[in-house]
């Protein structure tokens, strides 16, 4: 009985290996991982302290983009472009948000443009777009994250 009992449990002990699952290395895991991230997406937008209340994601992000462009038109509205470029009426401008809330911005022009002076236009913006509301950068896994979009700006507007 006891033999019988041994070998039962011997077994038993020797079987159990043949059910384990083989563990996947590291590399194999972070392979899987890095191709389940869309890289191309934030999992939450760069956000300014006016639009913190807002609970929907749509609706926050949407309101940052509209602060974000009015605060530029305001800083812009000083007759400095109006005045050197009168036919400029929109621009588009590159807006980077660092992970650390600093942020830059960027004229984009046609890349056959000869109607403006791009080196002026771009000198103003560095000039005029400063002091902004704290930003904070946008956040991809719980990590902040550089993030870059296009934004037109209107510097006429009809009155």
């Amino acid at each position: 009985m006891k033999k019988v009992l041994f070998f039962t449990a011997l077994f038993v002990l020797q079987s159990c290996q043949y059910f384990e699952k083989p563990m996947p290395s590291e590399q194999e895991l972070l392979e899987k991982e890095l191709k389940e991230i869309n890289w191309k997406e934030v999992d939450q937008y760069p956000s300014i302290v006016d639009c913190e209340a807002i609970t929907d994601d749509a609706q926050r992000k949407q309101c940052f983009f509209e602060v974000l462009s009015s605060t530029i038109q305001e800083k812009l509205s000083v007759d400095t472009l109006r005045i050197l470029f009168p036919k400029l009426d929109t621009i588009e401008v590159k807006v980077t948000v660092n992970p650390d809330a600093s942020m830059q911005f960027e004229p984009q022009f046609p890349k056959d443009t000869v109607a403006y002076d791009t080196i002026k236009i771009d000198s103003i913006l560095k000039i005029k777009l400063v002091d902004f509301p704290k930003v904070n950068p946008a956040i991809k896994r719980g990590i902040p994250v550089k993030t870059q979009f296009i934004l037109p700006v209107i510097i006429k507007t009809e009155k």
